[in-house]
């Protein structure tokens, strides 16, 4: 089964409103400069909706099938196993992959690795609570020989990104016939029922270590207290 089940939802009424949203969104999402290096993990076939690979020439879309837009750079590769040098996108992007891979948490080691500090993470996922997509995977499920979905909360999947070092810069919800943007933390709410999907936008932190001088006594001194002398540790930095 696996993606199948997303390309089916796409065919539905609501899965074709999804999809134009969703274009929508990653058009408006992508800030990053064309001289900067993209990546999509996970093949769509519409890519062209909302990107221009005419103009964003270094955008590249690694796929276990080879899907994706003829125009873009594509790589068959696995998600779990990047052949691209660490640190070294400025854009990452999951379009709904993390749903369907039974290796997501070394996919999400690897986009680590690949993203630079300062790089920006854009994850598209299917909301578990919507009720259509409920019944739409049991229904899916019943036909299909074997069932690999797991489908992940959005409060679970922030969990996970903070837990990396990641800040939230945005969580997006999917609606009936629009999507709203909510920036910085999320925060449940009763239409997180509604929504078909969400995303989730956040930026790689790196942190460094500041290292402090240690410090030893090395000599006394005296001061008057009281009208009597008395001797004085005296600290003093020692570099190198």
């Amino acid at each position: 089964m696996k993606r199948k089940f997303l390309f089916a939802l796409y065919q539905t009424p609501r899965g074709k409103l999804l999809q134009q949203m969703e274009a929508q969104y990653l058009k408006r999402s992508i800030t990053s400069s064309c001289k900067q290096k993209q990546l999509q993990i996970g093949g769509l076939g519409w890519e062209s909706g909302f990107v221009d690979c005419s103009l964003y020439q270094n955008y590249l879309i690694l796929d276990a099938k080879g899907m994706g837009c003829d125009s873009a750079l594509r790589v068959t590769a696995r998600a779990y196993n990047l052949p691209i040098r660490s640190e070294s996108m400025d854009l990452v992007i999951l379009p709904h992959l993390l749903e369907f891979d039974a290796r997501r948490f070394q996919t999400m080691r690897e986009v680590n690795r690949v993203l630079k500090p300062g790089g920006e993470l854009i994850v598209l996922h299917v909301n578990p609570f919507n009720f259509s997509v409920c019944c739409q995977l049991l229904w899916d499920r019943k036909l299909a020989d074997s069932w690999r979905a797991h489908f992940i909360p959005r409060g679970r999947l922030v969990d996970w990104l903070k837990l990396m070092n990641y800040e939230l810069l945005s969580t997006t919800e999917f609606g009936l016939d629009a999507y709203k943007t909510n920036l910085g933390d999320f925060r449940f709410s009763a239409t997180s029922f509604l929504s078909i999907a969400y995303a989730v936008k956040a930026l790689k932190r790196q942190y460094a270590l500041i290292p402090f001088t240690p410090v030893r006594q090395t000599a006394v001194r005296s001061a008057m207290a009281g009208g009597e002398f008395k001797l004085m540790p005296q600290a003093e930095d020692v570099h190198g």
